[in-house]
């Protein structure tokens, strides 16, 4: 359809966080009920949600114009996409997930090759078969419907799986022997729809805003005032993002700054701020830092 973007939402543990993002970035995304086509407050986006691990080949073959899935899906498929831009956000954190090779704890196997023979249990399993094919490691690939944690070692000797904090692995007494990948969030597009001119700046509007909402968590902006002869020590305090903002008062002896904090360091700056003579310190929060 002319000067419409088929945009796919990953479904599943991801669908939550993606369309709170999007809701930070200024998108309204409705998925209720049973319905895969979700409204968005966009004439010029349609939505589909779509699992993650079947994204990239949607978005390769046309059906989408762009989409949002870890790329570890995307070289677990081979498939051949546009990477726009990587999106550093997940289910519980703001970091990486990793696909480690685990083993029990009390199992005698130290590295990928004492796994020569034995069975690994994995959802990622076209990935996990080229990764010990590369290493010249002999061993059989179950591909795992969940609960993967539980399988070693009655149903597998070893699982490759994901993970963010390592606190399902240690809880299921398993030990990691190898970090097979990192993954994070990426939006995709199809190459021909990246081409076109118009789906083109529509993609790269949604990345700015994305981006944009990803920087200002956990962060908070400031203004102050300051005396022009305490500038100095009192930009000293400051851990900013860039150089604050200076700007001249009505009064020319008077500056006012603008600045942007992590929001973990506020609560120790307001008062060496304080100390350096800032005065009129005023914290606000932040929806979107355009980098």
């Amino acid at each position: 359809m002319a000067n419409k973007l088929k945009l796919g939402i990953p479904k599943g543990s991801l669908q939550d966080a993606t369309i709170a993002l999007f809701e930070r970035a200024g998108w309204r995304i409705a998925a209720n009920g049973r319905s895969y086509f979700p409204a968005i407050d966009d004439s010029e986006i349609e939505c589909m949600l779509v699992r993650a691990q079947e994204m990239a080949r949607y978005v390769e073959h046309g059906a989408l114009d762009a989409g949002l899935t870890g790329n570890d899906w995307v070289q677990e498929n081979e498939t051949d996409v546009e990477y726009v831009t990587s999106l550093t956000y997940s289910k519980v954190s703001r970091q990486k997930v990793k696909w480690v090779l685990a083993v029990p704890e009390d199992s005698p196997f130290q590295k990928p090759e004492d796994l020569a023979g034995k069975i690994i249990a994995t959802e990622l399993v076209e990935f996990t078969k080229r990764y010990f094919a590369s290493r010249n490691i002999p061993v059989k690939v179950e591909f795992s419907w969940g609960a993967t944690e539980v399988k070693p070692p009655t149903l597998a000797d070893a699982i490759v799986e994901v993970t963010e904090t390592g606190s399902s692995l240690r809880a299921n007494r398993l030990r990691i022997i190898e970090t097979l990948m990192e993954s994070e969030t990426q939006l995709i597009a199809n190459k021909s729809a990246y081409a076109d001119e118009w789906k083109h700046s529509k993609i790269e509007n949604i990345s700015l805003m994305l981006n944009a909402a990803i920087a200002a968590q956990g962060r908070v902006g400031l203004m102050l005032n300051a005396r022009k002869t305490d500038l100095d020590k009192i930009v000293a305090q400051l851990p900013a993002l860039n150089s604050p903002t200076v700007s001249h008062l009505s009064d020319p002896s008077w500056v006012a700054l603008n600045t942007i904090l992590d929001e973990t360091v506020v609560r120790d700056v307001i008062p060496r701020l304080k100390a350096a003579g800032a005065t009129g310190i005023v914290e606000y929060p932040l929806s979107k830092v355009v980098l």
